[in-house]
């Protein structure tokens, strides 16, 4: 039987230069080839800008594409590239509703004001350095629709992706005006001093749920064939920290992938999140839609070769049938050394990305096993 499997990589422009030039993607594209992935999921959305030119950017904040890729389209290129070699591409919105990350609201906020989320004290929303549009009004969803849409329509792709920003929504917003009188209008008292209230949790989960509902139907009108993917955080921290409600877009079916960023730094921490995400979370028809979000590189941290691999078998063992990489300079560190063992190991063999029926149907064929690989540490002698 042939292999069907999600073999992905994240394409950023932090910490790589990668799509700084049309060389250096075509480049990038034969070496994932070569080394048997068959997705690329290059950002496209971050740091209020695009990196495509983009009608709806210029339209409403005067600003086409990102300054750097002025009289470029690297999401074209991109596209034109992978395909010379058979990737597929999905473009990933990486900074989805969020403004900017340490910028008090950035530029968005600066020519939209009526945008900013806002916590219970009235001040601008803030996570982790980064300060949010308000992910629950009606403008700013529209504004993120359009986006999506023009990717959709005018490029040759495989699908979209959102991330742990979209849908998502930091638990301690909601207090904005519109959304308290929304709240005040079907409950007819005002939302709960506590942020984690449950029921204010699934309320606002709710919103965004059915925004993302929209998306896919919007998406799905375009070309029935676009795959809508999601790499949200992990359930249920994700639900209750950022309104990410993973089992709800499941079950209205309304995700056709789904990357859980599993970012542990060791393989023990990394298998029990697997198993609980397998025994919980998903069901024998859900399960094809899973391929877990694997750290890679961070910073200083570099995934050790002996864990990429114990990673991608155990995978194999609990029927999940592939992996996304965050991110693709992980591959090039120290002479390429993850690459070779990819390439020497568990992708040795090529593997088609699955269809969207591939994605939907249960039962599918779990049998492969870590038999395939006859154990970790004899596939990584024999790469060395």
């Amino acid at each position: 039987m042939p292999i069907i499997e999600t073999r992905g990589i994240w394409l950023t422009t932090t910490d790589s230069k990668v799509l700084r030039s049309k060389e250096r993607i075509a480049e990038a594209m034969d070496f994932l080839a070569e080394t048997g992935f068959n997705v690329v999921f290059p950002v496209v959305w971050n740091k209020a800008v695009t990196l495509y030119p983009s009608q709806t950017m210029q339209q409403t904040f005067g600003v086409e594409i990102d300054p750097l890729f002025v009289g470029r389209d690297p999401l074209e290129e991109v596209v034109v590239e992978a395909r010379r070699v058979g990737l597929k591409v999905i473009p990933w919105f990486e900074y989805g509703f969020a403004s900017s990350y340490n910028l008090n609201g950035g530029v968005l906020l600066q020519k939209k004001p009526e945008w900013a989320a806002r916590d219970r004290n009235g001040n601008l929303l803030k996570k982790n350095g980064f300060e949010w549009l308000n992910a629950l009004d009606s403008q700013v969803q529209e504004f993120f629709l359009n986006l999506v849409l023009e990717v959709a329509n005018n490029y040759d792709v495989d699908g979209i992706q959102g991330d742990d920003r979209f849908p998502a929504f930091p638990c301690e917003g909601g207090y904005d005006e519109g959304t308290v009188s929304r709240y005040r209008q079907e409950f007819d008292r005002n939302p709960p001093e506590n942020p984690k209230d449950r029921q204010w949790l699934q309320w606002r989960a709710d919103i965004l749920t059915d925004f993302l509902a929209r998306l896919y139907g919007e998406v799905k009108g375009v070309n029935p064939n676009l795959l809508v993917a999601i790499a949200p955080n992990i359930h249920d921290w994700a639900f209750q920290e950022y309104l990410q409600d993973s089992p709800a877009w499941l079950k209205r079916g309304i995700v056709d992938m789904i990357q859980p960023q599993i970012y542990r730094r060791d393989f023990g921490s990394y298998r029990a999140i697997a198993d609980k995400l397998v025994s919980q979370q998903f069901t024998d028809a859900t399960l094809p839609k899973l391929a877990p979000g694997i750290l890679m590189k961070l910073g200083s941290y570099y995934i050790s070769p002996e864990y990429l691999v114990q990673a991608i078998e155990y995978n194999r063992q609990l029927g999940i049938q592939g992996e996304v990489f965050f991110f693709y300079e992980g591959l090039r560190e120290n002479n390429n050394t993850l690459a070779k063992v990819l390439r020497n190991g568990p992708y040795a063999k090529s593997a088609s990305f699955p269809t969207l029926s591939d994605l939907t149907r249960s039962g599918v064929d779990n049998s492969r096993s870590s038999s395939i690989w006859q154990g970790v540490e004899r596939l990584l002698k024999k790469i060395f």
